[in-house]
């Protein structure tokens, strides 16, 4: 996994509701928004509220990610979906209703309106200049800065975890 840093993009607007990203048939819809010209090299998807609703697999954030989106921007997501996305690289941001309408109005005006994505400081530039404020919990945002995933993050504790295990074998061999 690579390190997330602040970027800016394009957004790609997907105005629908409740999208279950696991009901794709895997036929191409030559007139669905991510199969139109113009849309390459955008990596942000402005999606309608409650997105990836039934999303119970990792293949949606992998099809989102290898399409070239970095971070999803939405009102909510399904529980599962959240899980999946951030533990593969990808960000989901969750907006107020007001910016997210406000998002949708920007790139219906200007489809080459782009806004600022900052993990760090969990903050999203609208091309005006104002800042929203973002949540996502301590420990993906720790994950994603450092270009882990859970498993990594486990692995770079290891001299730790041997040092806590070496205070605790003489203990063990006393019960034995």
């Amino acid at each position: 996994m690579t390190k997330f840093t602040t970027f800016e993009s394009r957004m790609v607007p997907l105005p629908v509701d409740n999208i279950d990203t696991d009901q794709a048939s895997g036929a191409p819809k030559p007139d669905f928004i991510l199969n139109t010209p113009g849309v390459k090299g955008a990596q942000i998807l402005l999606a309608g509220d409650n997105f990836g609703c039934g999303s119970s697999r990792e293949h949606a954030p992998w099809a989102l990610l290898q399409f070239g989106f970095r971070a999803v921007i939405s009102t909510s997501f399904a529980d599962i979906f959240r899980q999946n996305s951030l533990k593969n690289s990808l960000l989901l941001v969750v907006v107020p209703k007001d910016v997210h309408a406000e998002l949708f109005a920007t790139v219906a005006a200007d489809p080459n309106a782009k806004v600022r994505v900052d993990l760090a400081a969990q903050k999203l530039t609208l091309p005006g200049g104002r800042q929203i404020d973002f949540p996502v919990d301590p420990f993906s945002k720790q994950c994603l800065l450092e270009g882990v995933d859970e498993l990594g993050y486990i692995l770079a504790q290891e001299s730790v975890i041997a040092a806590y295990e070496s205070t605790r074998q003489g203990s063990l061999n006393t019960l034995a």
